[in-house]
């Protein structure tokens, strides 16, 4: 490919190699054989925190039952985050469904081709709107996201400190000044894809695979371990959590949790802060209606800024409904199976497995109890 516009520097030197590294190194993607606006919106939406591995099949599934704006504009919430289970950020797919009745509504339900009306939808942000602008639309629009970051700060042996907002908007505009005219999408996805594969975030990058290495400064230096510079974070707050998959009769006990905040609107098993012991679990659960309680061991997930750290426990009930009167609490203490199912209903385990979504966060302990139950 011969691109168009390229000025002098480095950054108008690596275009030409940089795409036909790509037309003969980029990987065979869904999401790039036919990348339709609404495709590529899913895709990176998707991509956003998660692996491509992880995606593939989830962007399979999605595009095949919400195959177009208007789908996805009418399912329904608890539809759309059963597609969503086991993604996370569960915010995008609410985000996705908001943004696509704006599109519906506003645009006749087509994608808007600039960048500007882009940044108007629910969820996109400057990276995905210059993803979809390029790679749908073949406009020149920038989409710097965090393997762009890395791959130009080491070509550039740029020491700024990449995840501060003003250095992602002046790498934008370098990059614009020297993106193909006619190729923008394939330059977005070549820089994106020499980030996955080459120029890695850990470990050794693999310099001898790079069409641009004889132009990277951290390689000629040898320093590509300390670019990119990046802000220190800050710890996640640790949570302890006890987590009980309490079955009765009619099924498992869950409950919806608050439309704000973590995990918003997701349906979950019951928990209680604090690593309970068993012995402790039995006094909290005390009464005749429990039949047997069984360990399911320790489970920890790690959210962007909370790490949960549980520890799980299968309650079975002999015969209970949320009506019953024939609940023992513990004497002067608000103990007692009611204490923790009040808010929750029985679903059938299948029915559970299928149609709710339920958070990553507990899936160690979903495919514990699977395993007791032979299935």
């Amino acid at each position: 490919m011969e691109p168009k516009n390229a000025e002098n520097g480095i950054e108008s030197q690596i275009v030409s190699p940089l795409l036909d590294w790509f037309a003969e190194n980029a990987r065979k993607l869904p999401w790039r054989e036919d990348a339709s606006p609404y495709n590529v919106w899913i895709s990176e939406i998707m991509l956003q925190q998660t692996r491509v591995a992880a995606v593939k099949d989830y962007f399979a599934r999605f595009v095949r039952e919400l195959p177009d704006i208007e789908a996805l504009a009418g399912v329904t919430e608890e539809r759309l985050l059963k597609l969503w289970e086991g993604l996370g950020y569960y915010s995008r797919a609410k985000n996705l469904k908001r943004a696509a009745i704006v599109v519906m509504e506003e645009y006749g339900g087509r994608l808007p081709k600039k960048v500007e009306e882009l940044l108007k939808l629910p969820g996109i942000g400057a990276y995905t709107a210059g993803a979809i602008a390029s790679i749908a639309y073949d406009q020149v629009a920038a989409a710097v996201d965090g393997n762009v970051l890395r791959v130009m700060a080491r070509i550039w042996g740029d020491r700024s400190e990449v995840n501060k907002e003003s250095v992602r908007r002046d790498y934008e505009k370098r990059l614009v000044r020297v993106m193909p005219g006619d190729f923008p999408g394939a330059f977005n996805q070549a820089l994106m894809e020499l980030g996955a594969l080459v120029c890695l975030p850990k470990g050794r990058p693999h310099c001898a695979d790079c069409p641009v290495a004889a132009l990277c400064i951290s390689h000629r230096e040898n320093s590509w371990e300390k670019i990119p510079v990046k802000m220190a974070k800050k710890p996640r707050r640790i949570e302890e959590r006890t987590v009980f998959l309490i079955e009765g009769e009619e099924g498992f006990f869950v409950r919806k949790r608050k439309e704000s905040g973590l995990l918003s609107g997701l349906w979950e098993y019951p928990s209680v802060q604090g690593k309970k012991t068993e012995e402790e679990v039995r006094a909290m659960l005390c009464g005749d209606m429990v039949k047997e309680i069984l360990p399911l061991g320790a489970a920890k997930h790690i959210f962007s800024h909370i790490e949960w750290r549980m520890l799980g426990y299968y309650v079975k009930l002999r015969q209970f409904s949320p009506q019953s009167e024939k609940i023992c609490f513990q004497k002067g203490e608000e103990h007692g199976i009611m204490n923790y199912t009040s808010d929750c209903f029985p679903v059938d385990f299948e029915k559970l497995r299928m149609d709710y979504s339920i958070p990553a966060a507990f899936s160690a302990y979903q495919r514990a109890v699977e395993k007791l139950r032979g299935q």
